[in-house]
């Protein structure tokens, strides 16, 4: 089961970093429910040997892109993200102060926590993409015009997909109307 998981997690993100045209240092951020890939209730039964498969199955497209991760904490640690310290600094991001563990912030933040080397936690990011797995609701952490991207895998266990690509706003252009009068 748990080589089945790593498989899809990483299919999953392949197609989406491929899909969003992935770069050097453009981010993806994650949210993840364990308990919903057991086919369980969000937030019951969170488990870290799940979390840390998935986790490599996503870890994998996004650094052979040069791309950074970050892992959304669950709602006990108002959705913090986790994310490699240098990341946070080279973005000016807000820095919090909290651990997560599997009980608060969830099983998939506190693996990423575990395997970074200088991890640390975001109030807030503005993703280039996301990949939602167990309807996490990561919408507050993608860029403001976020494009659905229907993957062709729909779970990774039993847990839903919802995936994300970001662009900048069209503010003119063919599509544009304007009012006859403008003030």
């Amino acid at each position: 089961m748990m080589e089945e998981l790593y498989r899809q997690a990483r299919d999953a993100m392949e197609e989406l970093v491929t899909r969003a045209n992935l770069t050097e240092g453009k981010i993806v951020v994650v949210g993840c429910s364990t308990s919903e890939i057991l086919g369980e209730r969000i937030g019951t039964s969170g488990t870290l040997e799940v979390a840390r498969e998935v986790l490599r199955g996503l870890m994998e497209p996004v650094v052979a892109r040069g791309g950074v991760l970050a892992v959304q904490c669950c709602e006990h640690l108002n959705r913090a993200l986790v994310l490699p310290r240098a990341a946070l600094e080279k973005r000016g991001l807000t820095e919090v102060c909290a651990q997560p563990w599997e009980h608060a912030g969830g099983s998939m933040a506190t693996a990423y926590f575990m395997a970074l080397d200088e991890p640390c936690l975001a109030e807030t990011i503005a993703a280039d993409a996301g990949l939602d797995i167990g309807d996490t609701l990561i919408g507050m952490h993608l860029r403001r015009v976020a494009v659905p991207v229907r993957l062709s895998q729909k779970t990774i266990g039993r847990a839903h997909l919802c995936a994300a690509v970001t662009r900048p706003p069209l503010i003119g252009g063919e599509r544009a109307r304007y009012p006859q009068k403008i003030r």
